[in-house]
């Protein structure tokens, strides 16, 4: 009965965890439109010069190192040992002062030479800033790991929040700032690294909110396992922060190649900053994209974790089917719906039809992502972590060499091709691994083709009849309706036409949101 609840606790705690990060990811995608919108695509390009490095600082603190501090929480205190300030904390924060110290003073002292590197020097005053964020590490890590350690989720979740709300906040403000006042475009970049570390600052203010409150610290008296906390927070904390970060190592790989390879492309350093600007519009859309092809998938994986410590094989193979099927069929969906309305929806984020065509190449990466990122965290659900983060270290050295083939010949479409290249490849290794550890999950066997196919044909359709209708619309309202009409109509004709279909099997349906709505859909056909 005990492990029952436990089991359920850790349930409950790793849906907790889940919601906190679906929102923090919306908003991540979200404040990205309206910072477009007021910096323009240089701004927008500037920006996300600086974005990967400080994703790379938020997946350490919040996922990396704390998924290393929670294993070696949850082992020594099995091994009976009390984690005290003398033995336990004081030396892993030690670790994690050296680790993240050392990355500070690196990025810190070689700043200018990262800036020429990447093709813009007068990036180099915000690279510096940048490098402060991680001396901010050791102290949300250390607590988030020590909670997630004891079971204890509502401390992360809620810094999460807090920390990203934080960030969007003064980023919005600042880019409104620079928009009245006509700013130096690099400020924006100055401001995103600032924003950054008032956000990790508020989170490390919740996080102690609970340390008080819980004052987890013990007496304990044992010799300190240096080896065995180097290890850990070396080889466990990159590896989970990895499994976190597919497409923030896409996007750092465009901020080292891209400049240089348009440059060769034949575009001066102006043309080649708007650019990437430009091709950075399809980063918001990407990220909505997967959260909406991942998301229900994701919230499965608590209950495969919970079938595995069960050992109920049967049940977590279903689980695993369901998770992939379930993200195929929103990920495709929304694939095909965001190609089809690219240029609306190009046209009312950010004011006009610039790279289009590459950008509707790129949407292809929302399929791929939402399913490579499913099977990966399904992998790592089931104690795989270290092989997906190879899987994800392969994905970033495929995604920098493509770029320097094939944007000197294709410009922008050449840096879409080589993201949809890159992670085909990490989907594919991903899937294969999971077919491989479990051979009868039958993925081909269990898909409904013909009901995917005419779903989405029908879907199609309707939107190619809707852009025939209304022609071409000017104004920014206009567009406003047609998109939100045409997406809502296109998901209802897609989703509809899949349940009548009988794409899902009605046990799969019970783990979505509002359920009954959907079996009652199911069932239609049948009556």
């Amino acid at each position: 009965m005990m492990k029952e609840s436990e089991n359920n606790q850790l349930v409950k705690g790793a849906l907790l965890l889940t919601l906190a990060g679906l929102i923090s990811k919306l908003l991540s995608a979200g404040y990205r439109i309206p910072l477009q919108n007021l910096t323009g695509d240089m701004g927008f390009y500037v920006y996300q010069q600086v974005y990967p490095f400080l994703g790379i600082a938020l997946m350490l603190a919040l996922y990396g190192f704390p998924a290393a501090i929670s294993k070696m929480t949850a082992e020594m205190g099995d091994q009976g040992k009390g984690l005290s300030l003398r033995n336990f904390y004081i030396p892993v924060f030690l670790l994690l002062v050296i680790i993240c110290g050392s990355v500070c003073l690196f990025l810190f002292f070689n700043a200018d030479n990262l800036a020429v590197w990447v093709g813009d020097p007068d990036l180099t005053l915000t690279y510096k800033l940048v490098a402060f964020i991680f001396l901010l590490i050791p102290f949300s890590a250390l607590m988030r790991g020590m909670f997630q350690g004891r079971q204890l989720m509502q401390p992360t979740a809620y810094s999460q929040i807090g920390e990203q709300l934080t960030r969007v906040t003064l980023i919005i403000a600042a880019a409104v700032w620079i928009y009245l006042n006509q700013a130096n475009i690099y400020t924006i970049g100055q401001a995103a690294a600032a924003a950054a570390f008032a956000g990790a600052v508020s989170a490390i203010v919740i996080l102690l909110f609970f340390f008080r409150r819980y004052q987890p610290a013990a007496e304990g008296r044992f010799i300190i396992p240096w080896q065995y906390y180097v290890r850990t927070l070396f080889i466990l904390g990159i590896a989970a922060a990895l499994n976190h970060m597919v497409l923030i190592i896409i996007q750092f790989a465009d901020t080292f190649t891209l400049i240089p390879s348009l440059q060769a492309y034949g575009l001066d350093k102006d043309e080649a900053m708007k650019a990437k600007g430009v091709f950075d519009r399809g980063q918001p859309l990407v990220q909505f994209g997967t959260v909406l092809g991942s998301s229900f998938a994701l919230a499965l994986i608590p209950v495969i974790s919970a079938e595995k410590l069960k050992q109920r094989p049967a049940a977590l193979t279903r689980s695993i089917r369901s998770a992939i099927l379930i993200s195929f069929y929103l990920a495709a969906g929304a694939t095909v719906g965001l190609i089809s309305i690219f240029p609306e929806t190009n046209r009312l984020l950010f004011l006009d039809e610039d790279g289009t065509g590459p950008l509707r190449i790129l949407a292809v990466s929302v399929f791929l992502s939402s399913i490579g990122i499913t099977a990966a965290s399904i992998l790592q659900g089931l104690g795989y972590m270290k092989r997906t983060a190879v899987f994800i270290g392969a994905t970033f050295f495929l995604k920098w060499i493509a770029n320097q083939m094939l944007v000197p010949f294709w410009g922008i479409g050449g840096s879409a091709v080589a993201t949809v290249l890159s992670l085909a490849v990490f989907t594919c290794l991903t899937v294969m691994q999971l077919r491989q550890k479990l051979p009868v999950l039958h993925l081909g066997k269990h898909m409904n083709w013909s009901a995917f196919v005419l779903s989405a044909a029908g879907m199609v359709s309707f939107l190619a009849a809707a852009d025939y209708v209304t022609g071409t619309i000017t104004s920014r309202t206009g567009l406003l309706v047609y998109v939100m009409c045409t997406a809502i109509m296109g998901a209802i004709i897609y989703l509809i036409l899949l349940l009548r279909l009988k794409a899902f099997k009605e046990e799969e349906l019970f783990m979505l949101p509002f359920a009954g709505v959907l079996i009652r859909i199911h069932k239609a056909r049948d009556h």
